[in-house]
């Protein structure tokens, strides 16, 4: 049992005592550091069961508790309860934590229904850039966090493979490429068939540009561009299935699948299961039919189907035009329904922008309106857009930070600020690579994670990379801290047990009672689908062991064998804390730094 759950049921039963009132929940929080104690009761919400000075209460309940184990002192502050734990309950909790291998996270259980976290959904026309990383690394983490929390969890994403852009990539290669492929050029699939996305930009508005001079209005050179026309005839073409237009899909496709495999490889995440809207697009049709049978869609003159949301404070919206071809929500509603299908699911995470805010508010509220319960299960990841300081991206015009020379920029900065530090002397070449790219994406991880997700950011890489702050690095060289001090002490996992007759200072206590918060802050983030969370939790846990290691004797000096024993654990148990929550995050954490 947990400290807090003690705590909480030493309240309840002291409430009934003097009282004779039967709490259903007692609200606990950490104890203000301007204050005195370490935990305090919520005394306010209790007045709606007992009448009375909140002040007076909370001095019979401090007065009550005193009288068992659980706690030393106690102080009131109006209606809050500050109270002093003993310490042997700390020392106690903390043997616990140390006879839990697996601290802060629980088995799968195998019995109950999943999760499905969709990121990434990338479009076959170009590299994955900034936005994306974001996008990545929210969606992989919350996870990996949700997963921590016990629930099954499918990571997917649907490629986006079909459409207009993706055969303006396709032209403009054919037209200008001369054959050109990834192997004969050195570059990455995705790179190759993006720069003929950008090519089939220029040379569009060059075309524009001789139609505006020719006297056409804007509207018109848009429309009457040749380059435009003769997309819209290719993909006129993919959807009629003509063989020539499918090889070169199927083709052009197949270099952009190899340049995602190497990005998603060098960043670290995966998927479990893949969809592609080319095998998507038509999904959701029948739908359609269901809802006008249900009532839930209506029929224009036209032919073409209406939900009318007015009534919910949004619009109405379409879910078939009248030629009787499906739309982009038509699409994500066949494809919600048919992941359920796929998978032992009920519940479902989209990791999208939050230019998708009103989109994804229409969808969730179709689906409820169509009657499927896992509807209300529906979450979107919302995440605020990704600058840097030299202004916005633009994918057509080829200014995009592209993904993976982001990574690369990240680990030459890393190399950079590690040899001007001075750090790593001793180390093999090799070595340091290996840790220099481990150095920069943790420091790329941590700087995009610790931001709430529907915030936007400004994303500056070196000010990422510091070996102090709120880093990445600074909490990596930590874990890598302990290590050495583990091994300068010869410390071995042995009896992971400490004794609890010896006296611990405030700055042991303050490193176990954030120990004690990890699975909070675990499930916390889990409930949020808020990486920050846990980012946030681990970067306090390691500023709280620094004061400590700063503020106590050297360990491995301590004459003392128990009180050495304790805290070569308590070393341990953090780094173990660390590394479970980097992981959580998809950061790597080095033995040595």
């Amino acid at each position: 049992m947990t400290l807090h759950n003690q705590l909480e049921n030493a309240v309840k039963k002291a409430v009934e005592n003097l009282f004779s009132v039967s709490l259903e929940s007692v609200e606990i929080t950490l104890t203000r550091k301007d204050q005195n104690g370490d935990l305090t009761v919520m005394v306010f919400p209790m007045l709606r069961q007992i009448k009375g000075n909140p002040a007076v209460i909370g001095e019979q309940i401090g007065a009550e508790l005193v009288k068992i184990d659980l706690i030393t002192e106690y102080e009131v502050i109006k209606g809050f309860l500050n109270i002093t734990v003993a310490q042997t309950i700390y020392l106690n909790d903390f043997n616990n934590i140390l006879a839990d291998a697996h601290y802060g996270k629980v088995a799968i259980d195998e019995s109950k229904s999943g999760v499905m976290v969709e990121y990434s959904s990338p479009n076959t026309n170009k590299p994955l850039h900034l936005g994306h990383v974001r996008n990545n690394l929210l969606g992989y983490s919350v996870a990996q966090i949700v997963a921590a929390t016990g629930r099954k969890v499918n990571k997917t994403q649907i490629i986006n493979d079909r459409g207009i852009h993706i055969c303006k990539s396709m032209l403009a290669w054919e037209q200008y490429g001369n054959g050109e492929t990834p192997v004969s050029t050195g570059l990455k699939g995705d790179k190759l068939v993006g720069n003929y996305y950008v090519k089939f930009d220029q040379e569009y508005k060059k075309e524009i540009a001789t139609l505006l001079a020719a006297g056409k209005t804007e509207d018109e050179a848009k429309k009457e561009a040749p380059s435009l026309i003769a997309a819209q005839e290719m993909l006129r073409k993919w959807e009629q299935g003509d063989a020539a237009v499918v090889a070169l899909w199927e083709k052009m496709n197949g270099w952009v699948y190899a340049g995602f495999e190497t990005t998603y490889k060098n960043l670290g995440v995966d998927f479990d299961s893949l969809y592609y809207e080319s095998n998507t697009y038509l999904l959701g049709k029948d739908v359609v039919q269901v809802g006008l049978d249900k009532g839930v869609f209506e029929k224009d003159p036209d032919g073409s189907v209406w939900i009318d949301l007015t009534d919910e404070g949004l619009d109405r919206k379409i879910v078939l035009r009248s030629d009787g071809t499906a739309v982009y929500m038509t699409q994500d509603i066949g494809t919600a329904i048919q992941r359920v299908k796929d998978h032992d699911i009920n519940s479902m995470v989209y990791t999208v922008g939050n230019e998708q805010d009103y989109h994804f508010k229409v969808l969730f509220l179709i689906l409820k309106k169509l009657g499927y319960d896992w509807a209300d299960n529906l979450y979107h990841l919302s995440y605020g857009m990704v600058e840097l300081p030299s202004g916005k991206m633009k994918s057509r015009e080829g200014t995009v930070v592209d993904a993976d020379e982001l990574m690369e920029e990240m680990t030459d900065t890393a190399r950079e600020i590690a040899q001007e530090q001075g750090k790593l002397e001793g180390m093999s070449e090799e070595d340091k690579e290996r840790l220099y790219k481990m150095i920069g994406l943790g420091a790329l991880k941590y700087f995009m994670l610790k931001v709430d997700p529907k915030k936007s950011m400004m994303f500056d890489p070196k000010e990422s990379v510091d070996f102090q702050g709120n880093t990445g690095p600074f909490i990596q060289y930590t874990h890598a801290r302990i290590k050495s001090i583990l091994k300068k002490s010869g410390f071995e996992q042995g009896d992971l047990k400490v004794a609890t007759d010896i006296n611990l200072t405030d700055k042991d206590v303050t490193v176990i009672k954030l120990l004690q918060q990890y699975p909070d802050s675990v499930h916390a983030a889990a409930r949020n689908y808020s990486p920050a969370l846990v980012a946030n939790y681990v970067y306090e846990l390691v500023k709280e062991f620094n004061s400590f290691y700063q503020n106590v004797p050297k360990i491995v000096e301590e004459s003392n064998v128990d009180m050495k024993q304790f805290r070569l654990l308590l070393c341990f148990k953090t780094a173990a804390a660390i590394k479970s929550a980097c992981t959580l995050l998809g950061i790597e954490v080095p033995e040595q730094m």
